[in-house]
């Protein structure tokens, strides 16, 4: 017997909007509403809302809590500020990434670690046979309490602001000193929302954390004062141009655990100088083989663009995969991510993607394909 499909707590509003939906690790989750394209260029020239409430939160509390992130994840977690978010690594003994997660500090002994929906078993399990030996810690998976909406583009702070009802808490930053990758918290129907400036997208943008209970509300009041600005809902299908045009990796595509960090260009979210063992470190620092794949960023000409699973190819011979790939509807040609030979890594070098039967040359270049004027 298979487990039922997940839906959101907004999944009605969803369907009243007219919205198609898609499963998505075991959720039905909004695919689009109008068109891909018409969304994804909204986020770029205004703001997007997304329900992401598909993700995973999985909380992590007491004064053991910043020394064993330390030990469970391959970034160093203590050293991040309250209310700092990190992007960091679950690995395994091989030095393979379970997930990537974004972890904010919440409190002094309080830590929030959002997770891929995907991976909110494997994720949750690995923290929690990780913390034995930490007496004071607790681990809990909070994911079914909370609601997830993210709401990105060049005008997602006005949005916020203009939101009836959804008021900073006096003593945190307002929005507008809320750095990337910091977080704040606001009042929101007589509930609090804990708002991080993060996204995924490439765009500026917040994710709002809610209480189920809270989250129809809240995407409403939050649609209702953006509409002026141009601001529109957004489906997965869009999110994912989005996150592929911004150098982002998807779990499943980029990443996953047979790929060192190293591999996937994520050697830096690894903090090897920090003091102490954590798991996946020996197989990190030992490397991957010297014939192991790399993640490199492709572009071409035309309009017909290498989609995941297409090969790769250098004269007669496959030398590598797409891993993701579309055509870019803000830079107008094909794009694509893919794992090849280290030897026909390097920017500049022209391959060929397998188009259905097809050759179509491609050039190596250096991500991300498109990066926001800030």
């Amino acid at each position: 017997m298979t487990d039922p499909e997940r839906t959101s707590p907004i999944h009605a509003v969803h369907e009243a909007a007219g919205a198609s939906f898609t499963d998505f690790a075991g959720w039905q989750m909004p695919v689009r509403y109008s068109s891909d394209l018409a969304e994804h260029h909204a986020v770029r020239s205004a703001a997007g809302i997304f329900d992401i409430s598909h993700m995973a939160e999985i909380q992590v509390a007491g004064a053991d809590a910043a020394d064993f992130l330390d030990h469970a994840l391959a970034g160093k977690l203590s050293a991040i500020e309250l209310f700092q978010a990190k992007y960091s690594l679950l690995l395994n003994e091989a030095g393979g990434i379970i997930d990537d997660l974004v972890v904010y500090r919440n409190g002094e002994e309080e830590f929030l670690v959002v997770a891929n929906a995907g991976n909110r078993e494997a994720a949750f399990t690995a923290l929690t046979e990780r913390a034995a030996g930490f007496e004071q810690l607790a681990v809990v998976d909070r994911s079914d309490e909370i609601a997830l909406i993210a709401v990105q583009g060049p005008a997602a702070r006005a949005v916020l602001e203009a939101t009836a009802g959804l008021v900073v808490l006096d003593e945190l930053p307002s929005l507008d000193d809320v750095k990337y990758y910091r977080a704040t918290g606001a009042s929101f129907a007589g509930g609090t929302v804990f708002i991080g400036r993060t996204g995924y997208t490439g765009e500026d943008g917040f994710e709002l954390y809610v209480d189920v209970a809270d989250a129809v509300e809240l995407w409403e009041a939050l649609l209702e004062a953006g509409a002026p600005l141009g601001l529109v809902p957004a489906g997965l299908a869009s999110r994912d141009t989005l996150r592929l045009e911004a150098g982002m990796p998807l779990y499943g595509h980029e990443l996953g655990p047979d790929m060192l960090p190293v591999q996937a260009g994520l050697g830096r979210v690894v903090a090897l100088a920090k003091h102490g063992d954590f798991v996946g470190r020996a197989a990190v620092e030992q490397g991957p083989a010297a014939d192991a794949p790399v993640l490199v960023a492709l572009v071409s000409e035309g309009r017909r663009a290498g989609r995941a699973g297409y090969a790769v190819l250098a004269g007669d011979d496959t030398v590598g995969v797409v891993t993701s790939g579309a055509l870019s509807p803000t830079l107008g040609h094909p794009i694509a991510m893919a794992y090849v030979h280290p030897d026909h890594a390097e920017p500049g070098i022209v391959l060929d993607i397998d188009v259905r039967g097809t050759r179509i040359p491609a050039t190596v270049t250096k991500l991300p394909f498109y990066s926001r004027e800030k």
